[in-house]
């Protein structure tokens, strides 16, 4: 097929700021991890698929398939929808103490903004 470009599974980004290799963004509506270090204003590669361990905010319980969104401002993966972005699901269920801070995500390639 002529027009096919990619799978689309990791993209090309220029970043918003200094990232560390595992590190979640949110670029308008595009949500990855990038791969490597990326410095503030450089072209880097990001996953937009995929499970991976994230930052957690701490003391929520989550259940296997639980909506999972990303609090940009904290920079951490949440439960709660109400002013952050849906960026996946949580695969592995975690429990809610305040030591609980990384959940298993996987990512859906995009984010939509919750209200």
């Amino acid at each position: 097929m002529k027009n096919f470009v990619a799978l689309g599974d990791s993209m090309e980004i220029t970043a918003p700021g200094a990232l560390l290799s595992g590190q979640g963004v949110l670029i308008d509506s595009l949500f990855g991890i990038a791969q490597t270090n990326i410095a503030n204003g450089e072209r880097g590669i990001i996953n937009v698929n995929g499970v991976y361990d994230l930052p957690k905010a701490a003391s929520q319980a989550w259940a296997v398939g639980a909506k999972i969104y990303w609090n940009n401002t904290a920079k951490v993966t949440t439960n709660v929808a109400s002013g952050n972005s849906l960026i996946g699901v949580a695969v592995l269920a975690v429990g809610g103490t305040a030591g609980e801070t990384t959940g298993r995500v996987r990512l859906n390639g995009v984010s939509v903004t919750a209200g």
